[in-house]
């Protein structure tokens, strides 16, 4: 794993937490963007060599939904940016933790990704995200 690659927080507006962002982080929202897969609305933001990544459900038997229901809103993963994600989802798998799929998936901001059981580790879900490259 090479760095954190963002830290996603799950809100009910995504229109409301953008401005409350934009004003935190003194810096505009640089991406908004709709994965269809995950019933999820994105926005993102840069602040130095970090990233935030804001969740809005758009269906409400979602995991961001649930999530929001079940916990609040608040944060809701971690993301580690890899090299390889199919060798690094291996490595998971053999030191024994349970991924919530077995391959990856396309993600927000040119991504695949591929998320860890929280109950393997201490409650925090985890994601493994690699940049698609296109030839």
């Amino acid at each position: 794993m090479n760095k954190i690659e963002h830290i996603g927080i799950a809100v009910k507006d995504l229109n409301s937490s953008i401005d409350i962002y934009q004003k935190l982080l003194n810096t505009d929202c640089y991406k908004t963007e709709q994965v269809a897969s995950e019933f999820v609305n994105t926005a993102f933001f840069k602040t130095g060599e970090n990233k935030v990544e804001l969740l809005q459900a758009t269906a409400p038997d979602s995991a961001i939904a649930k999530f929001i229901e079940k916990k609040g809103e608040g944060i809701h993963h971690i993301a580690f940016l890899v090299d390889d994600i199919l060798a690094e989802m291996e490595r998971l798998h053999k030191e024994g933790f349970v991924l919530l799929s077995d391959s990856p998936k396309k993600g927000a901001d040119n991504k695949m990704v591929c998320f860890v059981h929280p109950k393997d580790t201490n409650g925090v879900l985890i994601e493994i995200c690699q940049e698609i490259k296109w030839i």
